[in-house]
């Protein structure tokens, strides 16, 4: 059965990967489920195109822009990047395969890493990943054509893949770093230094430019934010980090299914190990995967890590479990591990209906919660807000707590309007303190929305208006213990300036 899939794959391979967009492309449209709180916040941020945000590159919010232009402010169009890059990704994978071992090996890989419910996810939800998992694969294709085959004009487009997964995400730097590290292993390869790798360097910088300036013009915002993902927390308990490592590797179980996580976990060791006696291509995959692998597993054991932090590191390990297939070895595993990663795809795209045939819904065990009810609670919103229009109709909404209350608030009201949010920290926590502040709403009134009791609103947020009341609450949908508190608040007086706006000002 694997070997007919495989022959049908390398003869039909345009044939696979059209009937895999279609299929993806169509549970985009008739799933019914909403955008998560980072889904909106980045669809957010496409309506107000910059080279750069508050914790990310731009290449998210330009997508979503381009394709909600094309078909319209909808929860299909705003993940329908997801689908097309990781369309073209798979295409670049399996070429990457083809070219460093050949048309069988490639094949596996594919059905590897279809077989992987993170491929499905970065297919599905629209968040930095699917764009850098894309522009990742493109530069490692385009790496090895120019390492391997000469290619001097590949060293170029190697380089605009990079700048891409750049403007996609801060950790596509590591490509160039392990690139280096590759190079260096080798006299004879010195030589490349002195031009090729020139070449391939100078899109990336092109790339890097327009996100240093803006940071430089916000208060190095990013790097702020990116840096905070690397502070050691110093009063931690030992079985504390121990349960934050297991739970990031059961993350990696799951993501990849445990079979295929611990292959590839596996191998990653192994091939580090004697990587001096692989031959050039292999070392060059094991640069661009294994050891990243295991960087993360050492980050892992010393601080709070994210357990989506290494998913591109593992498609060289994949391609090289395949080499290692191919000559013999992981044969019963990997035919296992194929088995049970397709039963996890399937569970994965049949769970909305599982949840709702056995009634399952908003339990302990429905994964789907964190997508649904976000309508009903925003049409419960502006029912609440439409009682008031009477006496005080509303001019704005302005939200007290999570971006993500702002962001979807934003997206499932009619019309799509600007909503504003006030920290109550007095800092910058999210894109929307980066942004101006509703100073165009001066002496209007506004409907508030608060994740904080009644009681616990900041004074500075009530003074900031003429008159500040209750007039209702909202429950969560997702969870019956979080009430939302409604307010009418009129007479805007004038909005806090923060640390980004005040140094935008001195500037000017």
């Amino acid at each position: 059965m694997l070997t007919k899939t495989r022959l049908f794959i390398n003869h039909h391979l345009f044939l696979t990967l059209a009937g895999v967009f279609l299929l993806r492309s169509s549970y985009l449209f008739i799933n019914g489920l909403d955008l998560i709180g980072d889904e909106a916040y980045y669809w957010d941020w496409s309506r107000q195109l910059d080279w750069c945000y508050y914790s990310k590159p731009p290449m998210v919010a330009w997508l979503i822009r381009l394709f909600t232009e094309l078909g319209g402010n909808t929860v299909a169009m705003v993940r329908l990047p997801t689908v097309v890059l990781g369309t073209v990704f798979l295409a670049y994978f399996y070429a990457t395969t083809k070219a460093i071992y050949n048309a069988q090996t490639a094949a596996l890989a594919l059905l590897m890493v279809l077989a992987t419910p993170a491929n499905l996810i970065a297919n599905f939800i629209i968040t930095i990943d699917p764009p850098l998992y894309c522009f990742w694969m493109m530069s490692i294709y385009y790496l090895q054509h120019a390492l391997f085959k000469g290619h001097l004009l590949s060293w170029f487009w190697a380089g605009l893949a990079t700048g891409a997964a750049l403007l996609s995400k801060q950790g596509a730097l590591l490509i160039p770093l392990m690139l280096v590290g590759y190079l260096l292993t080798d006299k004879q390869r010195y030589v490349l230094f002195k031009r090729e790798f020139l070449i391939y360097l100078f899109p990336i910088i092109l790339c890097m430019i327009p996100l240093i300036l803006w940071n430089q013009n916000h208060d190095w915002v990013m790097y702020g934010h990116s840096k905070g993902h690397f502070v050691t927390e110093e009063s931690i308990s030992l079985l504390k980090r121990l349960g934050q490592m297991l739970t990031v590797l059961l993350y990696q179980l799951l993501l990849l299914t445990p079979i295929i996580a611990v292959l590839l976990i596996i191998i990653s060791f192994k091939l580090t190990i004697k990587l001096k006696e692989l031959p050039a291509q292999e070392q060059f995959l094991v640069w661009m995967g294994p050891v990243l692998v295991l960087g993360f597993i050492a980050l892992n054991g010393l601080q709070k890590t994210q357990g989506n932090w290494p998913m591109p590191f593992y498609f060289t390990a994949i391609i090289l479990l395949s080499g290692q297939w191919q000559a013999g070895l992981w044969q019963k595993s990997v035919k296992y591990g194929l088995m049970l990663g397709y039963i996890f795809v399937t569970l994965t795209y049949a769970l909305p209906v599982l949840i709702q045939t056995f009634n399952l819904q908003n339990t302990a065990i429905d994964p789907t919660y964190r997508f649904k009810h976000t309508q009903g609670f925003v049409n419960s919103i502006v029912a609440e807000s439409q009682k008031q229009s009477i006496d005080a109709k509303p001019d704005f909404f302005l939200t007290v707590g999570h971006r993500y209350l702002t962001s979807q608030l934003a997206f499932y009201l009619p019309d799509h309007p600007q909503v504003y949010r006030y920290e109550d920290k007095g800092g910058v926590y999210s894109q929307y303190e980066v942004w101006p502040g509703p100073t165009q709403f001066i002496g209007k009134t506004a409907f508030v929305i608060s994740e904080l009791n009644g009681k616990n609103i900041p004074h500075e947020l009530k003074d900031i208006f003429t008159h500040f009341r209750k007039v209702g609450e909202a429950v969560n949908p997702n969870d019956n213990t979080k009430v939302y508190t409604l307010f009418i608040a009129e007479g805007l007086k004038s909005w806090p300036a923060r640390a980004v706006e005040q140094k935008q000002n001195e500037a000017e």
